[in-house]
């Protein structure tokens, strides 16, 4: 199978092929370079995800692949949500956007529930003809009072995830973090009905 990959982040791009590479026999085709960012203008993470991948279908005559992620905090009534990526601002940092988040569980009370979150990933692969198919993983956990570890990118150095030993994301290594992660359950989940479905 032969699959044009919507992001250009070449962080999820590691991600994702890790998984999908150990899953199915594919191959994984650079974003074109003259294809534009697509506007994640969505209100959910299906309809981001969507986007980019008709985007891409649309520029390459491809089937194309796509995800959108988002950390939902329940302190925060499940922000940034859709809006992980820009919490900050447009053209931000992964710091900036870490920052913002400390910052405002800070000034809540700590009651023990405040930071509890989750990591959700929609995973969608379009098709020429116009079909779809998509998966969804999650990870509970919880909010780090302050950055830990050096690895992975996003919300990582301070998200930690339920069955992670009390490690963040970024403490991890990369396949120990695929083993849990939302990312990899969603792009393992895909996998399973691609199979299925016989791509």
């Amino acid at each position: 199978m032969r699959l044009v990959l919507a992001s250009a982040n070449p962080d999820k791009v590691a991600e994702i092929a890790a998984v999908l590479s150990d899953a199915l026999d594919v191959d994984l085709v650079p974003r074109p370079a003259e294809v534009p960012d697509v506007v994640e203008d969505g209100e959910t993470l299906l309809d981001n995800a969507r986007l980019k991948a008709v985007a891409l279908v649309q520029a390459t005559a491809m089937a194309s692949v796509a995800d959108d992620t988002g950390l939902e905090v329940d302190a925060l009534g499940g922000a940034p949500g859709v809006f992980s990526a820009r919490y900050a601002g447009e053209d931000v940092t992964y710091a900036d956007n870490v920052d913002k988040l400390l910052r405002e569980l800070a000034a809540l009370a700590d009651d023990g529930r405040a930071r509890t979150a989750r990591f959700r990933t929609v995973a969608l692969v379009a098709f020429p003809d116009g079909s779809e198919v998509w998966a969804e993983g999650s990870v509970e956990g919880t909010i780090a009072h302050e950055t830990r570890g050096d690895g992975g990118f996003g919300y990582d150095p301070v998200f930690v995830p339920e069955g992670g030993n009390g490690l963040t994301f970024a403490q991890m290594t990369s396949a120990q973090k695929q083993v849990i992660s939302h990312r990899g359950r969603a792009f393992r989940a895909l996998a399973a009905v691609l199979a299925e479905r016989g791509a």
